[in-house]
Formats: C-alpha cells, sequence, structure tokens
C-alpha cells in the first residue's frame, strides 16, 4: 500500500519533528520511531485506529502515538493510505481536515 501525505501533514509532522529534537534531549528520536513504527502498522493494518468524524469524502480514522501524545489522522483513498494530519493530542480540539 503506498502512502501519501496531505501538504498540511508532512509540514506538521515536519515541525512535531523538530520540536522533539529541540526540546526532548533525553529521547531526540522518539517522535520519529514512534511515527514510523505507526506508518508502518499502518500499511499492513489500516483499519488500526478510532473513526473520526471529519465531515468528509472518504472515512477518517485517528490513531494514537502514546508515547509522544500525537494523534495520527488518516484514511484510505482506494490503495492509497493519506496521513491528513499528525496532531498534538493535548489540543482540546482535533485538527481542521
Amino acid at each position: 500500500m503506498k502512502v501519501r501525505f496531505a501538504p498540511r501533514a508532512l509540514a506538521e509532522a515536519k515541525r512535531r519533528k523538530a520540536w522533539w529534537l529541540k526540546n526532548r534531549p533525553a529521547a531526540p528520536d522518539l517522535f520519529e520511531l514512534e511515527f514510523g513504527a505507526a506508518l508502518s502498522t499502518l500499511v499492513t493494518m489500516p483499519n488500526m485506529g478510532k473513526v473520526y468524524d471529519a465531515g468528509g469524502g472518504f472515512p477518517v480514522r485517528r490513531l494514537l502515538l502514546k508515547k509522544t501524545a500525537t494523534h495520527v489522522y488518516f484514511g484510505l483513498n482506494g490503495d492509497e493510505l493519506v496521513v491528513l494530519s499528525v496532531w498534538g493530542a493535548r489540543h482540546r480540539r482535533g485538527p481542521k481536515l
């Protein structure tokens, strides 16, 4: 299965990675490792996570990365896994999708 990032999701992931590298010196690679592992798992099990009502075209799911408190919002578009957002789980609201 192919993975595609929405431009917004790619920018969010890059910001989150940079923040983690700068602010978590004891585990600077933790976000990158956890995010990469999640993507590898989602490629083989794309129905993981909770259904998230985004009110859009295809169904959206949300997966929590527990160690870094990050939600990955994604959906399936044919044979493609589309990452829509990489969002801090501590936000009081979800992202605009």
